[in-house]
């Protein structure tokens, strides 16, 4: 019989523990009974030690959590809810790569029981759930869905870094089966956030809502990189004419920038990918997107414009975005690839990336101290990611590392108030 009433007893399985499954499994753990899975012994090792490498969990938050850490299926058997909180990334050829998800439904139907809810959080288009997820889980099973077992959408709003807008403070948007497991995933999700829940529809209306809204966000960013291409050739700093316009109420107040990162460079090929498989053409998405992917070539063309076309160039900055240690579909690496071709040599500084993982996914040494690094190296230095600690370097700084004659470039229109040293040149985007 499908359970109609959670409580404290209510075992709860988080599959996958990055960015968005830890958060969510530190949070249930203090209402329920929770385990956390993740394929990743290395993972789960780093954990069990108090340390998580995203910097979404603190050391004192994750040792005081009830939550149960493990790698191994046998130890999720017989939960009555299961949350899916696995990437959704795309392959080479932007087409979604939905292999971390049929990884985790084939993982999760030999140890599913009767009237076990499955429900999903990574970002899909309309229909993963209901007609690839389901099916897999009833083939690995052996059990009916929407009879012996229930599906279940909820998407995650996890935005990286950011301490405001948390899993136990935000909106949830949930989606079930049926209406018995929509109030259950009511009476869970409520449990655990201050922002409360909204009941979709539908399944495939939850994951539509999921999809757009990143989508919504590349396509306006895209607009505003192709006004920032327009007005870098008129001789125009695209923030001077943001700052100006944003004085009218109801302007969008996005910037221009390098659009990376799991969600926003990546969900609206998901949605493009379901609009042609109904034979629509996605071009407003798919344009947002070819301009987005195109701007670090066109950022570095504009930096290399000015410069001689020889010498050594400081970048700062490598994460998709500020003040958050994530690398995941980072365009800092097309920026520099843009720099290198145009004959430059480039030195990488960020001081929230894991240098580990930069030398592993991106042959990219980084290095460790601005301090250490020798003073006039520099024919250029780059502002590529709006860390904390980047917006506070002094002029002096600056002075110390640029040859006479060096180059401050600004990405982020971080330095727009920095007076710059003599002898030295600055650009803004």
């Amino acid at each position: 019989m499908l359970l109609t009433t959670v409580s404290s007893e209510t075992r709860i399985v988080v599959v996958g523990l990055g960015y968005v499954g830890l958060p969510l499994a530190v949070a249930l753990a203090k209402k329920f009974d929770v385990i956390g899975f993740d394929i990743s012994e290395q993972r789960i090792s780093e954990l069990h030690e108090g340390y998580d490498r995203t910097k979404e969990i603190e050391k004192e938050r994750l040792e005081a959590s009830s939550i149960m850490l493990t790698s191994s299926a046998e130890d999720i058997k017989g939960a009555v809810i299961y949350i899916v909180t696995v990437p959704t990334p795309v392959d080479e050829n932007n087409k979604p790569d939905l292999r971390p998800v049929r990884s985790s439904c084939e993982i999760l139907g030999p140890v599913i029981g009767k009237n076990s809810v499955v429900v999903f959080e990574s970002t899909v288009y309309p229909g993963v759930t209901d007609e690839i997820c389901g099916p897999i889980l009833a083939e690995k099973s052996g059990l009916v869905c929407g009879k012996d077992f229930f599906l279940g959408y909820s998407p995650e709003r996890i935005n990286p870094g950011d301490k405001v807008h948390t899993v136990d403070k935000i909106t949830k948007i949930i989606a079930g089966q049926t209406p018995e497991v929509l109030e259950i995933l009511a009476d869970v999700y409520n449990a655990v956030t201050s922002g409360g829940v909204f009941r979709a529809s539908t399944i495939r209306v939850a994951e539509a809502a999921k999809v757009i809204e990143n989508a919504q966000r590349d396509i306006n960013i895209g607009f505003i990189n192709e006004i920032t291409m327009i007005f870098q050739k008129l001789g125009i700093s695209v923030y001077d004419v943001l700052e100006a316009a944003g004085t009218k109420w109801n302007f969008l107040k996005f910037t221009p920038g390098l659009v990376g990162g799991h969600c926003i460079g990546v969900d609206p090929y998901y949605l493009a990918e379901r609009a042609k498989q109904v034979n629509h053409d996605p071009r407003i998405i798919l344009s947002g997107r070819s301009i987005n992917d195109g701007m670090a070539d066109f950022v570095a063309e504009r930096i290399c414009a000015q410069l001689s076309g020889s010498g050594k160039i400081l970048v700062l900055g490598l994460t998709f975005k500020e003040n958050c240690p994530d690398l995941r579909n980072t365009k800092a690496t097309d920026l520099i690839e843009g720099l290198k071709i145009r004959g430059f040599k480039v030195d990488v500084h960020d001081c929230a990336a894991d240098p580990v993982e930069a030398k592993k996914f991106f042959n990219i040494d980084l290095k460790t101290s601005l301090k250490d690094l020798k003073d006039h190296s520099y024919t250029a230095v780059v502002g590529v990611v709006s860390h904390d600690s980047y917006i506070d370097i002094p002029s002096e700084e600056f002075e110390r590392l640029l040859e006479p004659g060096g180059l401050i470039a600004d990405i982020k229109a971080m330095w727009k108030d920095l007076e710059k040293p003599q002898y030295i040149r600055k650009w803004q985007l």
